[in-house]
């Protein structure tokens, strides 16, 4: 079976379980700046540069996705946030971003055979795509609102570089995740549309939408609902939110997401809000229960945590939704959907 089609039959079974926060499991190891810069002889300064230890300390990464999968995790993000040449470029590796993702692929593909070797469950790796650090939609300087500071013929170059060697080290899918500009995401799509003609076959893709306030828009200001419009095209295995407000405030959101994509629905939520000093105070058993919920109401196919979330919120995760039935996948009837910042249906 295709990496799809393996993942639909498990899917069809169970809720399964993707992995955790990577960002704040990497704080735990309190690196210094010459553990992130190695002796890449690199002139900027690297602390902070969670993606470069692909390369200068991979025992970091390596050692995050063992205990992701031991606590019941069925997908593995790789450690590839902010690995494309624009949010390299701030440390001075962007020339480093094919090295970054095929080493972190890499990585991420070892473990996770290592683990479906041990029991015969099957572990996935899924490629992951942050939404950089720039905008297609929306201009940084408020006297000139019809600048940007990249085009969309770069942003999908820059997302074609990562996803090449991203499915070149072992990635199952791609991840397009944290999505905060939606026309950033259709540039993303157009990339791996790109990548599959070049293959010349599927390249699984997962969708994963951000939202920046409480009336559930991203920063470009589309609703989940408009969202799903805009990307239901590219056919993703997977839509979903991520990040955002933890799970209680996502909650209507899941389920409006839940009842109008044809398509599975994953929600790894952060483990809360941080507090005032940044940081997350939520227990695993807090997150559990919360997105609990959603699968008891039939609302979600896959789950995991985001920022805050460690090993033992994906141990309490997998434990909440085991044995409760996933979600079905709706038989939707063919009608013209469209999207500006809120949907737009024909219907007869």
């Amino acid at each position: 079976m295709t990496p799809r089609e393996n993942l639909l039959a498990l899917a069809a079974e169970r809720i399964l379980i993707i992995d955790g926060a990577f960002g704040t499991e990497i704080q735990n190891w309190k690196l210094s700046e010459a553990d992130y810069a190695g002796s890449l002889g690199l002139t900027k300064d690297q602390k902070g540069n969670n993606d470069i230890l692909a390369l200068t300390m991979p025992k970091v990464p390596e050692s995050i996705h063992r205990a992701y999968f031991a606590a019941g995790a069925d997908i593995a993000e790789t450690n590839t946030f902010s690995a494309n040449r624009i949010s390299q470029a701030d440390y001075g590796a962007e020339h480093l971003v094919r090295e970054i993702n095929l080493a972190s692929a890499q990585l991420a593909r070892k473990v996770a055979d290592e683990f479906t070797a041990k029991d015969g469950r099957p572990r996935f790796v899924a490629g992951a795509i942050g939404p950089t650090n720039k905008t297609l939609s929306l201009s940084p300087d408020v006297n000139d609102p019809g600048y940007r500071e990249i085009d969309w013929d770069f942003l999908v170059e820059v997302y074609h570089e990562q996803a090449v060697a991203l499915i070149e080290g072992g990635a199952d899918f791609i991840l397009i995740e944290t999505v905060f500009d939606t026309l950033n995401a259709k540039a993303g799509i157009m990339a791996i549309k790109q990548l599959e003609r070049e293959l010349g076959r599927e390249v699984p893709l997962m969708l994963s939408m951000t939202l920046t306030d409480l009336s559930g828009r991203n920063l470009s200001g589309h609703t989940v609902e408009a969202f799903w419009c805009a990307v239901r095209h590219a056919k993703p295995l997977t839509i979903g939110l991520n990040c955002s407000f933890g799970a209680t405030q996502l909650r209507p959101h899941v389920r409006a997401l839940s009842t109008i994509a044809d398509c599975l629905i994953m929600v790894y939520p952060n483990a809360g809000l941080p507090n005032e000093l940044g940081e997350y105070d939520e227990m695993p058993e807090t997150t559990a229960a919360l997105v609990r919920e959603w699968a008891e109401h039939g609302q979600i196919n896959v789950l995991g945590g985001c920022c805050g979330s460690t090993p033992a919120h994906i141990a309490a995760i997998a434990k909440a939704a085991a044995g409760l039935a996933p979600r079905a996948l709706p038989q939707l009837a063919p009608i013209t959907k469209l999207a500006g910042l809120e949907p737009f249906v024909i219907a007869a």
